[in-house]
Parts: C-alpha cells; sequence; structure tokens
C-alpha cells in the first residue's frame, strides 16, 4: 500500500505548512501590527495598507528592502529580526487578506542583506 506513506507526507507538509503561517501571525503581530493593523489594513494617512499592496505582492525584492531597511516612519527591522522570522512575516503577509504573492525564502533575504553595505538605521521596536 503506497497510499499510506504518500497520505503521512501530505499530512506533515500540511502540519509544517499550518505551524509557519501560525509563527508568521505571531511575528506579524509582534513587529507589524501596531502600525499595519492586525487586518493588513493599515491607517491611512499613515501606515499603508498591507492587504491589496502591490508592493507586498510583486518583486520580493521591494518587500524585503523595506523591510530591512526601512522607509518613511516604518523602522528597519535589520537589526532586530533574523532572514528566516523577516522571510516568515513576508510569507504571511504575501498570502493573508486576499494577497496572492509567492512565499519568501530565508535565502532571499540573506542575499540581500549582504549585498546592502549601508549601515542599519536607527531602529524603533513596533511592540
Amino acid at each position: 500500500m503506497r497510499i499510506v506513506p504518500v497520505l503521512a507526507v501530505v499530512a506533515a507538509s500540511l502540519c509544517a505548512q499550518s505551524a509557519a503561517a501560525a509563527d508568521g501571525a505571531s511575528l506579524y503581530k509582534d513587529n507589524c501590527a501596531a502600525c499595519h493593523r492586525p487586518t493588513g489594513q493599515g491607517i491611512p494617512g499613515a501606515f499603508p495598507a498591507l492587504a491589496g499592496s502591490k508592493t507586498v505582492q510583486g518583486d520580493p525584492k521591494e518587500a524585503i528592502g523595506r523591510v530591512l531597511q526601512g522607509r518613511g516612519g516604518m523602522p528597519s527591522f535589520q537589526a532586530e529580526l533574523t532572514d528566516l522570522q523577516i522571510a516568515t512575516i513576508l510569507s504571511y503577509v504575501r498570502a493573508s487578506w486576499g494577497n496572492r504573492g509567492k512565499p519568501i525564502n530565508p535565502t532571499q533575504v540573506t542575499a540581500l542583506r549582504s549585498g546592502r553595505r549601508e549601515q542599519p538605521k536607527a531602529t524603533l521596536q513596533a511592540h
């Protein structure tokens, strides 16, 4: 019976995806939700919505760069979050609230982090 091993692999994969989504939700809540809201709707005029955002769903380099370097009122998270944490948060955001972006791999974050020569900006913790 080959069905049983296949089902075990599928079940393990679904559990891993659920765990990653839960971690992404938790990391988002701890680091991003204060400004971008738990619903990803942001605060008009202050913090942009992530739900439906072309930047969030588009080229991963743009979203990764914003998290690493900050922009406008958004602090840099380069010193606070690991590459895995950034990839997990961005993967969660890219798949939440109707967004349809592909997951981000930590190696994509590492590549951008190591390719930047700027010093990290002063940061604020969102929690």
